[in-house]
């Protein structure tokens, strides 16, 4: 991910063994739960109340260090992937999310129909879908990708 020690001083936050733990824990498995961070971080070091892991997490987003984001209908999620607005594709099934190169190349990516006078400095895009592991489950079909015919045009969400 990064040298954790020098990022936490360039922005002068204190380095802790907690903070140093949950960095890692965000390395090794980018998209987590502020839950599963947890967990991680108590495998490694022991104790910290889940209270500091979410001080943590969002002093971290707050600092640029760390993106949170959260899809519909699902807890916030964490990754190191900062800086280059770039987006995501998750399961349905099970929830696995994996990451999406920006849509264009630069941001933010795309271009609004109308910005209502807003500055757009970025685009967050999430795609959804049936990952190739919940695929080949209970001899699920592959389905070909989805049109925007197949999305309902008040919600701009695929039908249920």
């Amino acid at each position: 991910m990064f040298n954790s020690t020098a990022i936490l001083r360039k922005h002068g936050i204190p380095v802790t063994a907690q903070r140093l733990a949950l960095l890692r824990a965000v390395g090794a498995r980018p998209h987590a739960t502020a839950d599963a961070l947890a967990e991680a971080v108590r495998a490694e070091i022991g104790t910290i109340s889940k209270q500091a892991v979410y001080n943590t997490l969002g002093t971290l987003v707050e600092k640029g260090i760390l993106r949170r984001i959260q899809p519909a209908g699902s807890p916030a999620r964490y990754e190191g992937r900062v800086g280059d607005n770039h987006h995501h594709l998750i399961c349905r099934s099970c929830g696995k999310t994996v990451d999406v190169a920006c849509v264009v190349g630069e941001r933010p990516c795309l271009r609004a129909s109308e910005d209502s006078g807003f500055r757009i400095d970025e685009a967050e895009v999430i795609f959804w879908g049936t990952c190739p592991r919940c695929l080949g489950k209970d001899g699920a079909q592959q389905a070909g990708p989805v049109k925007p015919q197949d999305f309902c045009e008040q919600t701009n969400k695929p039908p249920n």
